[in-house]
């Protein structure tokens, strides 16, 4: 690949470029591939870990194989919502234009594989279980050397896991979903061609901060020296903060609403389209994905690929009008049944709550039925305050996930919907509850957590 530096664009992007991103030959010991328990087993071990904050551990590990993350370009994205979809969009735009696009994401609905794909293929299985038995076999090594003061947790295993797997594929370029902040995120170790924060709202206070500037500032934590940062947020403390970070680092800023854009809504309805204009271009997006928040992801989406044009390869807009109208992204307004409609979608905080709430004002006829589950530390009472008005009735249900709620949880700090609430505790027979209340022309949906939308996927092949 040939690189040239970009129009407009400082000398530290130039030099990313100038390194032509050429695989390296790594290092590695030669393990036996885990069997399917043995690689369940694994990753229930490395969960024991939980989330830990900080880039040593997955840098000492990715070192160890000659630094995978180096023989790809990347795109690198990080928001409270929005990032999956835009991640999902974007491969699609990158894909449709003939380049093969690796593409991160968490978590997975059903299956690990899903985190993890090359040119719209989920990681088989098999080659799965041979790249995490090469890395228990290095980590077991780099553990016993002290090289690693502590194990890495299940989330840096998985990035490592996607590195390696892309390095392998000789992807073109690789898009890469932060997964729990940004700062300290282990997919923070890439140096990307762009950067994306998509959205800052509250979520995961517990480990980014009580406040949107203090979110802001870990998501701001992706932005590298001269790399450009395609920004979303069109206002408030979290724009300030990213506006802040990427002057200090000379990182040029492109708001996707800031001066010279404008995104009007076409067509309302379920399935809405826009109009996006920036710097004299216009973009006619449908997207594939329901809601109109997605217009604003679109958005993001356009932007990027422009960025993209200028720094790596050019995308013409019909590729990337085509990309929106084409892309697929489950558990995200995913429609699922026909007689009642039913919904399964992810909102798991007051930004998803609000989009979804929305979705349901301008689609249904009549106020549907849900089915929710969420987390005990998730803001369940700001959540219900926002979505359960919009309901008729509320199953409360449960997952087998240490941090489910109880349905008694949850009706607990949402007690002005009591009228509201019909308690079952048992998944299966919440879904048929549901449907039961909402009857053959009804709709309902099932929300709160996309652990919850992945148990209903893992039910529904069942059968």
């Amino acid at each position: 690949m040939t690189a040239t530096k970009a129009p407009g664009l400082p000398g530290g992007i130039s030099a990313v470029l100038a390194r032509g991103f050429r695989p390296r030959v790594s290092g590695e010991p030669k393990a036996r591939p885990l069997t399917a328990d043995a690689c369940r087993a694994y990753l229930r071990d490395l969960q024991k870990f939980g989330v830990k904050l900080g880039l040593g551990n997955v840098r000492i590990l990715l070192s160890s194989f000659d630094d995978p993350q180096k023989a790809f370009p990347s795109v690198h994205v990080a928001g409270t919502n929005g990032k999956g979809s835009v991640c999902a969009m974007l491969t699609e735009i990158l894909s449709l234009r003939g380049h093969r696009i690796g593409l991160y994401t968490s978590p997975h609905l059903v299956r690990l594989e899903e985190r993890i794909s090359v040119g719209g293929r989920m990681i088989p299985a098999a080659d799965l279980r041979r790249l995490l038995g090469t890395l228990k076999s290095r980590v077991e090594e780099l553990t016993a050397s002290k090289t690693l003061e502590a194990p890495p947790t299940f989330f840096e295993v998985v990035t490592a896991l996607a590195f390696l797997y892309f390095r392998e594929k000789k992807v073109d370029l690789a898009v890469l979903e932060v997964g729990l902040g940004g700062r300290f995120d282990a997919t923070n170790v890439v140096l990307p061609l762009v950067s994306v924060i998509t959205t800052v709202a509250r979520d995961h206070m517990e480990h980014l901060g009580n406040t949107l500037a203090a979110i802001a500032f870990e998501k701001a934590g992706i932005i590298k020296p001269g790399v450009p940062v395609v920004c979303g947020v069109d206002r408030g403390p979290a724009l300030a903060v990213i506006r802040r970070r990427a002057a200090e680092d000379r990182a040029p800023l492109i708001e996707v609403f800031g001066r010279g854009a404008s995104l009007e809504t076409r067509s309302g309805g379920r399935r809405p389209s826009f109009l996006y204009r920036i710097d004299g271009d216009s973009y006619r997006l449908h997207p594939a994905l329901l809601g109109t928040h997605q217009g604003r992801n679109a958005a993001v989406a356009v932007v990027t690929a422009r960025v993209l044009g200028e720094v790596w390869r050019s995308t013409d807009r019909r590729t990337i009008e085509a990309g929106i109208r084409s892309v697929r992204w489950e558990g995200r307004l995913e429609k699922i049944g026909r007689r009642p409609r039913v919904f399964l979608d992810g909102a798991h905080n007051e930004s998803g709550a609000a989009a979804l709430a929305a979705f349901i004002r301008e689609s249904c006829p009549r106020p549907p039925v849900l089915v929710f589950v969420m987390m005990k530390d998730k803001a369940i009472a700001r959540v219900a305050r926002i979505l359960f008005p919009v309901a008729r009735k509320i199953v409360l249900t449960t997952i087998p996930y240490k941090r489910a709620a109880a349905p008694e949880e949850i009706r607990a700090k949402a007690r002005a919907f009591e009228p509201k609430f019909v308690l079952q505790p048992d998944l299966r027979e919440a879904l048929a509850s549901a449907r039961r209340l909402a009857g053959p022309s009804g709709t309902m949906f099932v929300t709160g957590s996309l652990f919850l939308v992945g148990e209903v996927k893992k039910i529904r092949r069942k059968v």
